[in-house]
């Protein structure tokens, strides 16, 4: 018996969006009388975060306090149109439609703030922080919250905006091939670390070290935890999951999620991950996407680890024991011949 120690690495690029009409996602923003700002959207958020980037994306390109946001993601019988939260789509296609409608409302909020001020629109800045004030005249300023309310019931202006973004369907080019089939590429690198026990063919991942270049991280904090959760997914997919562990014979199948096999909090690996921003061109704020790619490169890293360690090269999955100890056993029997 003896616990085998290998070493495995994978790399892959991700796509943001997809080819399908323009791909397209509208976004609407409104200011209450109260000075603070709904986003309407149909965009579902997953747990990924969605809500919170919208939010930091509208408050920047509105110059207010994150805080004076809400997201209402409504339904799609009452919300503005989206293709949908698949893809790793969600930042890039709805923060950009965001950006749309952001830049209309707050046309309007600083054309009343210019009222109020008596001065040109132009010459006006939002500090960030609820007021908008003329440019190197911070004391010559108006509270967001007054200018909601002068544009109600004063000047009978409604400070909103409109927004979608849509990436242009390409065709292929039947001579070729070529096409465009994405707004931009993620990129990801996971070097797994495992032990192998080559009597009972069990595999404990001991420690994964990742590297994402996901454009700019829009929230840090919100990015580290994605690519924690995916390796959990990239792990569980590579020696757990399955629905039909003897298909096509159903017999033995899960009935249920208390039979269904997934690591638990001790199966965790130690992980140490960095991220690398290289903006991209056509996100919101060179936004790229993340989301489902921080389960993809953990999984052929953990497999090559498995190969480094014993020797056996599994070709489908999860890598269960049984797989191990036949490919241990096909390889002993080669040696012995």
């Amino acid at each position: 018996m003896a616990r085998l120690k290998g070493r495995g690495i994978s790399a892959v690029n991700y796509p943001t969006g997809m080819n399908l009409g323009g791909d397209p996602s509208q976004a609407l923003i409104h200011a209450t009388t109260t000075g603070s700002f709904v986003i309407t959207l149909s965009s579902v958020d997953l747990g990924q975060g969605l809500k919170t980037e919208m939010a930091q994306i509208r408050a920047e390109t509105l110059g207010v306090p994150v805080d004076t946001v809400r997201v209402d993601t409504a339904d799609t019988d009452t919300g503005p149109h989206c293709m949908g939260t698949f893809a790793s789509r969600g930042t890039h296609r709805i923060g950009n439609a965001i950006i749309m409608a952001a830049k209309e409302a707050r046309s309007v909020m600083l054309d009343v703030a210019a009222e109020e001020l008596e001065v040109d629109p132009a010459d006006l800045v939002t500090d960030g922080k609820g007021n908008v004030h003329v440019k190197g005249s911070p004391e010559k300023s108006v509270a967001v919250l007054n200018v909601a309310l002068a544009a109600h019931f004063k000047y009978g202006k409604t400070i909103s905006g409109r927004g979608i973004f849509m990436k242009p369907k390409s065709d292929v080019v039947p001579e070729t091939g070529e096409m465009n089939p994405d707004s931009a590429q993620a990129h990801a690198c996971t070097v797994a670390e495992v032990e192998v026990d080559d009597e009972t063919g069990e595999v404990a991942v001991l420690k994964l070290t990742n590297a994402y270049e996901i454009g700019r991280a829009m929230n840090p904090a919100m990015a580290q935890q994605q690519i924690v959760g995916g390796a959990w997914m990239g792990m569980s997919h590579a020696l757990y999951e399955t629905t039909a562990p003897y298909y096509p014979a159903p017999d033995h199948s899960p009935r249920d999620f208390s039979g269904y096999l997934m690591p638990g909090t001790l199966e965790m690996p130690e992980i140490e991950s960095v991220v690398l921003e290289m903006p991209s061109a056509n996100g919101p704020y060179g936004v790229k996407g993340i989301g489902e790619m921080t389960a993809n490169s953990p999984i052929p890293a953990i497999v090559n680890a498995i190969y480094h360690a014993c020797g056996v090269r599994v070709d489908s999955l999860p890598v269960t024991p049984e797989k191990i100890l036949r490919g241990l056993d096909a390889i002993a029997a080669r040696s012995a011949t």
